[in-house]
């Protein structure tokens, strides 16, 4: 049983790293990827922290930037 489980859990992990992400996102999702509120995402956009592209959404790899810069700090 536990050789099933781990194949399980490898699976899945295979799954999560090569599932397509998104190319930009909603304000909403950038506030849940990065465990922020809406207000403070908005914050950030205002400030120049997140970018917006021409259709008003976010470019997923500002995304990924803030991430990396949160671990960091």
């Amino acid at each position: 049983m536990t050789d099933v489980l781990s194949i399980a859990v490898k699976a899945v992990q295979i799954y999560a790293e090569t599932h397509p992400r998104p190319t930009q996102v909603n304000q909403s999702q950038a506030a849940e990827m990065l465990g922020l509120s809406y207000p403070t995402v908005r914050k950030l956009i205002h400030s120049g922290v997140l970018p917006l592209n021409y259709c008003g959404l976010i470019p997923i790899e500002a995304i990924d930037r803030a991430r990396a810069e949160r671990k960091a700090a």
